[in-house]
């Protein structure tokens, strides 16, 4: 009773677990065998009753196949793939309705008379099996025409969802696919004809306004930018499964490249990615998910979902393991031996080529160019394209510093439509390419450039991001706002920042597997180091980069609130009117600054390195004029810098008190755009000015008092250092409340943490002794108590508080001797005495200096603090939701968390140092077993490394936490051949990441050195003297 009857480890690859080990997972074929030598050697007649079998294909045409009445799934597949001449045939499969009418697909292993239960009258179809997360992974034009049939078959079964814009969107490109160039009459007779969508009539107005602006396109473009729009699309894919979990509540499974999904209807609440799983299992219809004990602690470890049968707890259970094969494990599952007398539970498991094998497959096998029918075609007949037509996603480190619009920055393998009326008013990926691009009619022909070519939405997205461009960038493409709705802004902004809703579209594809780095991935080439020589090499001009590519990187921060969380509050009007004017009149006016400032530094920057003629006439070699130029004119903006104090106190106050908005602040908190606490954002322009200063501090000692550029830089350094100096105190101040705002989120059974008064001082985990042992607690430090909590025990990703220490006559001291634990001290207080233990002594040091310092800080303080405690304290008993929602779906994970799980501490003055030590560009990054380099832009900010595709995404593909991380060179037994690597590791995960220069190099290493070791400690604690933000 209750055994598991089908049990898969998700076995630890470089594409599940970074750095881990490679291994190829399990196979039910014999030793020495492969599919078809299987399917060969299986013991059928020679001259068994030929089988006919019905067949509707992707295009809807039905064709008949005869087979053999015993012959396996594989072998029909095969003899499928065959008349179709398909190569990449790994990526489809077939499937057929069973006696309760949901679909199966059709196992290759098992025979075919096995599975369909009338096979003469049943009609099988032929269908996208595995959804890739880029359409750019496709290696043929054919494959790419085949998805986009599918598309064309999920939009018809609404399987997949979106506004009504994105749908007409998607069905223009179809009709230019299908009957070519507009013709409004043959588009209309097309229309009636054939049925797209089921609520077609009413958008074919819409349907013919976009298709009019495609005019010159190609089918091969046209299904290009069908998969482009539609993977964005959060139902791309996505095949629902009906259940329920321990609760009861009627949820949606789904799975993905990226692991399990969770939706409830329509809307995705929960994502358990394939790096977090441990083991996925199935018991009659129970559906269990195990998670590592790092993702969720060691308590309630396995997720629980109930199916509508076994049959169908079990079939969604296969579809998990061939889709965490097939995108995670490099090669071919190896043999699995037999049961000699029995076996316990299902062997199933994935028996095709994984992903990377198949991409490698195309790669090497060098496939010859064959024509393919459009059966609905009017437009001729396009020419199947091999692997080196797909568009590339390498460029080289030059590549960041295109200045938008440049002719180098828009050349793209697949170009856009080249007629349109304007880039305001459609998609980005659609803006007009530059006079330098080829002809759109041939879409793969190489750009005669010496740069490798960007994919067409990098075009796009520069073009948008123009300095002064109307269109309001990054909102998705399924916002339900999306029309010709243009938001009048109270708020006095220009007419260049009112935001049209009808010209945005979603940010990047979500993170390719590491293992797909040949394919997928950015990789750099050798002779890209000739391409690097070509620009200049003086550290002033590394310095003027580094300018750039932080300021592009703040410049998205600042969007974070003045674009994403604007657009939020105003679709569900949560926000009121005079906090919507505090906030954005003084946000927006720093915004629209910085923007002009970018632009002006990505010019100097393109005349610096000489790619124009300008260079020859003179001093754009240099760059304190703009910085001198452009300092001047923010020290305008102080007065609006100095009101952000006020600003977090009144959000803070206002979603305490508007049930609305603090519901909108945590929905946007869980966005992929928001990847830090919100708050956090609003602290950025003042911490810009730090990093203003730093650099050009680097700068003024860079050049020597007779160089041109060192009068400008030192000018601009007494500027920014006289704005530092006025608001040094108001970024303590506002470092404080923002940490005490996150905290109040992050902890269960505590109000007002933000009291007048009360300073953060250290967060960070000791174990406590208990009658059970040590016991994992988190403790934090204030100036006028100590809590301590536990994790794990919630479904809500929170620190539930287990005991509060008021810190007035309070004791520490060390105890090792008494207790025999190593790293032990004792805390006495006038509540109650405990015991605690650290991880190391320097842990130890950490926390007894600063206790010792709160303690002194609050026998000086005249406030009663008691009041305070009782007053903040208390044991709510906070409903909690159901279980699978642990993790993303709730309160996300924050650098406490981090803390807890790498059993590391943090203090304010450690925050603060981290401001001083935050860094972006472009980084090759290389696992410990893979064997080349990813090109990726990576930002180094609180205390971690966020990777993205290109500086123009929206928000990250993944993120690495550094606490508890070592930096350091390679050494030779690492096998690292190139200059300029700085290796991290964490007990057995390594990375290796290699800069474009010395200096750069120098920069990546000292910064992650100087924010993962503590400072002086309590060096940097709020002076008593300045009053703190709240009334």
């Amino acid at each position: 009773m209750g055994e598991i009857e089908g049990t898969y480890r998700i076995l630890q690859t470089p594409g599940s677990r970074l750095g881990a080990q490679k291994t190829s997972g399990v196979s039910t074929l014999e030793p020495g065998q492969n599919l078809l030598t299987a399917m060969a050697s299986s013991p059928a007649k020679a001259h068994e009753r030929d089988l006919p079998v019905k067949i509707r294909m992707l295009d809807n045409t039905v064709e008949v196949l005869d087979i053999e009445s015993k012959c396996y799934g594989q072998t029909l597949l095969t003899e499928v793939y065959k008349h179709l001449n398909l190569i990449e045939s790994d990526y489809f499969g077939i499937e057929f309705q069973n006696i309760q009418s949901y679909w199966i697909w059709l196992e290759p292993m098992k025979p075919v008379i096995k599975q369909v239960r009338r096979p003469k009258t049943t009609m099988l179809r032929l269908a996208v099996k595995f959804f890739p997360p880029d359409p750019g992974q496709l290696q043929e034009e054919y494959t790419r025409y085949l998805f986009a049939l599918q598309i064309k078959r999920d939009l018809a079964e609404e399987r997949l969802t979106c506004s009504d814009n994105t749908a007409a969107l998607l069905v223009s490109h179809l009709l230019q696919s299908e009957i070519g160039d507009f013709d409004e009459s043959e588009d209309r007779e097309h229309l009636k004809t054939n049925q797209y969508l089921p609520n077609q009539e009413k958008l074919e107005g819409k349907i013919l306004e976009f298709h009019r602006k495609h005019v010159g396109q190609t089918p091969a473009e046209s299904d290009f930018q069908v998969l482009e729009i539609a993977r964005k699309l959060e139902m791309y894919g996505i095949r629902f499964h009906l259940a329920s979990d321990r609760e009861g509540t009627k949820i949606n499974l789904a799975v993905s490249h990226m692991g399990v999904l969770v939706f409830q209807g329509n809307t995705k609440i929960n994502t358990f990615n394939w790096s977090k799983v441990r083991k996925l299992s199935f018991k009659r219809k129970r559906f269990l998910i195990k998670l590592h004990p790092e993702v969720c602690g060691p308590y309630q470890d396995t997720l629980e979902f109930l199916l509508g049968s076994r049959d169908e707890c079990k079939n969604f259970w296969k579809i998990c393991v061939e889709y965490h094969t097939f995108f995670r494990l490099f090669d071919q599952p190896k043999p699995k031996a037999k049961a000699v007398f029995f076996t316990r539970g299902s062997s199933f498991r994935y028996s095709g080529r994984t992903q990377k094998q198949l991409v490698d497959y195309i790669k090497d096998s060098g496939m010859k160019r064959t024509p393919y029918e459009r059966r609905h075609s009017k437009v001729r007949a396009s020419t199947r394209t091999s692997n080196t037509d797909v568009p590339k996603q390498s460029v080289p480190f030059s590549e960041g510093l295109r200045t938008p619009g440049s002719p180098a920055s828009t050349a793209a393998p697949f170009h856009s439509v080249h007629s349109l009326a304007s880039p305001a008013s459609i998609p980005p990926m659609f803006a007009e390419p530059s006079p330098s691009s080829l002809d759109p009619r041939a879409p793969y022909t190489r750009i005669p450039d010496k740069t490798t070519a960007a994919p067409v939405e990098e075009a796009g997205r520069k073009l948008m991001q123009q300095p002064g461009s109307p269109v309001l960038q990054g909102l998705p493409v399924d916002h339900p706002q999306l029309s010709s709705l243009v938001l009048k802004s109270p708020l006095g902004l220009t007419p260049a920042f009112q935001v049209n809703l009808n010209a945005v579209t979603q940010g990047s594809s979500p993170l390719l597997s590491p293992v797909l780095s040949d394919a997928g991935g950015a990789r750099i080439e050798e002779d890209d180091e000739m391409k690097r020589k070509r620009y200049p090499t003086d550290k002033a001009y590394f310095i003027a980069k580094e300018i750039l590519a932080t300021e592009r990187t703040y410049l998205k921060d600042l969007e974070v609130i003045t674009v994403w969380f604007r657009s939020a509050v105003i679709k569900e009007n949560a926000m009121p009117e005079g906090l919507m004017t505090l906030l954005f009149s003084n946000i927006d006016p720093i915004y629209e600054f910085h923007r002009g400032f970018l632009k002006e530094i990505e010019q100097r920057l393109s005349l610096w390195e000489g790619r124009t003629n300008a260079h020859v006439k003179g001093d754009y070699q240099r760059i304190g004029d703009v910085m001198l130029r452009n300092m001047r004119t923010l020290k305008e903006f102080t007065s609006y810098l100095q009101k952000h104090d006020e600003v977090l106190t009144e959000l803070e106050k206002a979603t305490k008190r508007l049930k609305k908005l603090e519901m909108v602040y945590k929905e946007f908190e869980l966005q992929k755009v928001c990847y830090l606490p919100l708050n956090t954002f609003l602290l950025k322009p003042i911490q810009r000015l730090m990093h203003y200063k730093l650099i050009l501090g680097r700068l003024c000692k860079h050049y020597t008092a007779e160089h041109r550029d060192f009068a400008d830089c030192r000018n601009a350094l007494k500027e920014v250092t006289e704005m530092t100096s006025q608001l040094q105190h108001s970024l303590i101040r506002l470092e404080n409340f923002q940490k005490l705002t996150e905290l109040q989120h992050d902890l269960i059974g505590i109000d007002n943490l933000t009291a007048p008064g009360r300073e953060f001082i250290r967060e960070g985990c000791l174990y406590k002794l208990t009658k059970k042992g040590l016991q994992q607690r988190m403790f934090f430090l204030f100036s006028d108590m100590l809590l301590y909590t536990s994790k794990g025990v919630t479904g809500t990703n929170q620190f539930k508080i287990h005991g509060h220490l008021s810190l007035h006559g309070m004791l520490v001291e060390e105890s090792e001797n008494e207790w025999s634990v190593p790293h032990c001290f004792t805390i006495y207080s006038a509540q109650k005495t405990i015991v605690v233990a650290a991880s190391t002594r320097l842990e130890m040091s950490k926390w007894m200096e600063d206790l010792n310092v709160a303690i002194e800080m609050a026998k000086k303080s005249t406030e009663k603090s008691e009041m305070l405690l009782e007053n903040s304290v208390c044991n709510r008993s906070n409903k909690l939701p159901p279980r699978y929602l642990l993790g993303q779906a709730q309160r996300p994970n924050t650098i406490t968390h981090v803390c807890w799980y790498r059993n590391q501490s943090l203090s304010l003055s450690d925050y603060l140092c981290m401001i001083q030590n935050q860094l972006s560009g472009y980084l090759l990054r290389k696992f410990k077993n893979s064997n080349g380099w990813q090109k990726l832009w990576v930002v180094f900010t609180n205390f971690c490394l966020f990777f993205y595709k290109t500086h123009q995404d929206d928000y990250p593909l993944a993120s690495l936490p550094l606490l508890g991380y070592t930096v350091s060179c390679p050494v030779e037994a690492d096998g690292i051949q190139k200059d300029y690597v700085f290796k991290l590791q964490f007990k057995s995960h390594v990375y290796f990441f290699r800069a474009e220069s010395k200096y750069t190099f120098e920069r990546w290493m000292e910064v992650i050195k100087r924010a993962t070791s503590s400072p002086a400690r309590s060096s940097l604690l709020l002076p008593k003297e300045k009053d703190t933000h709240t009334d």
